[in-house]
């Protein structure tokens, strides 16, 4: 199949094309409470041995982002999984979805979870929350792989912002997700190679998206977290470092794919232009979820990276 082209709906696999261990990661539940969102209840899992490592998913996917990379990853470090507010098995309270509010809420859960300190992966929206978090709560990483994040502000956000704020704009959305939730992700999840995608993975990503909450939080993520000119002020904070010479906060590699059709390559050039002190990676013939479909080169750029970053335990492969 040529890349990028979607296999229909009714011809999905059941289970993967390629297997993965997901089934035998660990999970529980923690509720916090912050300003903004309240108590909300966090749904996190956890797999692997050594120094933890924080795994954090973007926007219309969740933990389950990661199986491909459990049994690479998980050899060398205890990894954590949460699924965001509005996502996966998490709470999706009705709530302005801002940057700063989820920021607010996933640092409150580091605390939470004893990981104050430990390095993260960030994918997409995950990546830019964690950039931002880096600026807010300095410290509270000790590193970060931003993994095709947004967090520039471009045309098309600005239309989608638009778009959002017209009357019905939330109705309209709302009837066309809940007409077949699974149908609706299996369209807009991207891979380069869409042979990947099985009913077991649109299942996980339609969950939320089956009831009115998570449909609600759905729409308060589009509108809020991917607000342009929320972006447009964090990259004039990032220019403002740059003119008086302060580096990032913290250890910083830039991972973006120059075939990805959800984050162009332009923002990842974008953000390496304001962040000269971060290490960058491009990869090729991967999406957005490079750690997905091209899962190995992936685990290649990021591995040495992270390996300065804390001293590892190579476990057996019977040791996941």
């Amino acid at each position: 199949m040529k890349p990028f082209e979607q296999v229909r709906f009714e011809q999905l696999p059941e289970a993967p094309r390629v297997p993965h261990v997901w089934a035998q990661t660990r999970g529980y539940d923690t509720t916090i409470h912050t300003s903004v969102m309240g108590y909300v209840r966090i749904h996190t899992r956890t797999f692997g041995s050594g120094p933890p490592l924080l795994l954090v998913h973007g926007l219309m996917t969740a933990s389950y982002s990661w199986r491909y990379q459990l049994e690479r990853l998980g050899r060398h470090f205890t990894l954590h999984m949460p699924d965001l507010p509005g996502a996966g098995a998490s709470d999706c309270p009705d709530v302005p979805y801002t940057p700063e509010a989820l920021v607010e809420c996933t640092a409150e859960w580091i605390r939470s979870a004893g990981l104050v300190g430990c390095a993260a992966v960030g994918n997409s929206l995950g990546g830019y929350l964690m950039l931002r978090m880096a600026l807010v709560y300095p410290g509270l990483l000790g590193g970060l792989v931003n993994l095709h994040s947004p967090g520039v502000p471009v045309p098309r956000l600005y239309a989608l912002r638009h778009a959002l704020q017209l009357p019905g704009a939330e109705w309209i959305l709302n009837r066309l997700v809940s007409r077949d939730p699974e149908r609706w992700v299996h369209r807009n999840v991207h891979y380069y190679d869409e042979t990947l995608k099985s009913r077991e993975e649109a299942r996980v990503w339609a969950e939320p998206l089956r009831t009115e909450k998570g449909r609600r939080a759905f729409f308060l993520w589009l509108r809020d977290s991917l607000n342009p000119w929320a972006m447009r002020e964090f990259t004039q904070q990032l220019k403002q470092r740059q003119q008086r010479h302060e580096p990032f906060p913290l250890p910083l590699l830039l991972v973006y794919a120059s075939t990805d059709p959800i984050v162009p390559p332009v923002v990842g050039e974008r953000l390496a232009a304001l962040l000269p002190d971060a290490q960058m990676v491009w990869l090729h013939n991967a999406s957005h979820f490079a750690h997905v479909d091209h899962p190995d080169a992936f685990f290649e750029a990021v591995l040495p990276f992270l390996t300065r970053l804390s001293p590892v335990v190579v476990q057996p492969d019977s040791a996941c």
